[in-house]
């Protein structure tokens, strides 16, 4: 079996007029949430599913759209209610296609508001919808707020309702609407200095139970590892951390959203193979043909079959052990 790790859904065009008609009024209210027909919602979802399954996938472990929620608005109630619609979508799409979807939920960051804010949203959607993970904006403020990197303990409200739902969270990156970054360079950025926040704080020590997967293959961390090693070397003789960073790397997952064979195997033999999860990031972008070969750019599984001492073994932990294993609640 396939589980895709890092997957989104798109949802109908209706879907995305609401919010981003919400997103644009000026009033503060909070309308009722739309309802999407199952019809309407089977016609967004034909493309996509004929795509995922042309590549032998069996199961997507999805999320929002990264640009689905406006996390920098600032009127809350706002996003909220597009949070909500969006993962109520999510929810429909895996009750019209069980056998290719498990759910996983957006948040209603907002950068100005603690975590804490987000973890209604969450329990709602595990308790009430059944979903299996969540996915974190490491950067509600969209390049044009600071917040805390995620080892602060501004996240610890966040932290703590993950480990009590046993759910892991996909920290990927959303709107960028300030960043002076393209949305290339942008989510690897940030994706990378959450994970930097995270392995030189007591995060891991204070929740040794959660589970944080890095998004797009770790954003840069496996490539500037040499440079880590060095830095935890220092800190260590100054009488901080002396844990090795290689190990400290080995407490985070990371998905295989990588599109080229060498970043794979790079990653794969950097943090270990039991610290990675299939992903594809299917579709999106990434779904633009190779002229070389003919396929997608993230039809990923060649890629992986095409490593040679990748053993059969490490093949099916990739392909489905480690989400089986990290997703306690991922009933299949």
């Amino acid at each position: 079996m396939i589980i895709d790790a890092h997957a989104h859904i798109t949802g109908p065009a209706e879907l995305y007029k609401f919010t981003r008609e919400l997103a644009a009024s000026t009033g503060p209210m909070r309308p009722q949430r739309p309802q999407f027909s199952d019809e309407l919602v089977e016609q967004s979802l034909t493309a996509h599913l004929e795509e995922v399954r042309g590549v032998g996938t069996d199961l997507q472990v999805a999320s929002p759209r990264p640009w689905a929620i406006p996390n920098a608005e600032r009127r809350e109630a706002a996003v909220v209610t597009i949070t909500q619609t969006v993962n109520d979508m999510i929810a429909q799409c895996v009750r019209l296609h069980p056998e290719a979807f498990r759910g996983v939920a957006g948040l209603p960051q907002v950068p100005h508001l603690s975590p804490k804010f987000c973890v209604e949203e969450l329990e709602r959607c595990v308790k009430e919808l059944g979903f299996v993970g969540c996915k974190i904006n490491p950067d509600p403020g969209e390049g044009g707020s600071e917040v805390p990197h995620m080892g602060d303990e501004y996240w610890y409200p966040l932290y703590e309702k993950m480990v009590e739902l046993d759910v892991p969270g996909l920290v990927h990156g959303g709107p960028f609407r300030f960043s002076r970054e393209p949305e290339l360079g942008y989510f690897c950025t940030e994706e990378t200095v959450a994970a930097f926040g995270v392995l030189r704080s007591r995060v891991l020590q204070d929740f040794p139970t959660l589970k944080l997967i890095i998004g797009h293959g770790g954003g840069y961390l496996p490539y500037q590892v040499g440079r880590a090693r060095a830095f935890r070397l220092n800190e260590g003789a100054r009488g901080g951390n002396t844990e090795s960073f290689d190990l400290s790397m080995k407490r985070l997952y990371y998905d295989t959203v990588l599109y080229n064979i060498e970043s794979l195997e790079l990653l794969f033999k950097v943090v270990g193979v039991d610290q990675c999860l299939f992903g594809s990031d299917k579709p999106a972008n990434g779904s633009a043909k190779d002229p070389e070969t003919g396929r997608s750019l993230n039809d990923i599984k060649p890629m992986i079959e095409a490593i040679p001492w990748l053993t059969a073994e490490h093949k099916a932990a990739i392909y489905e052990g480690n989400a089986r294993s990290l997703y306690s609640r991922l009933s299949i």
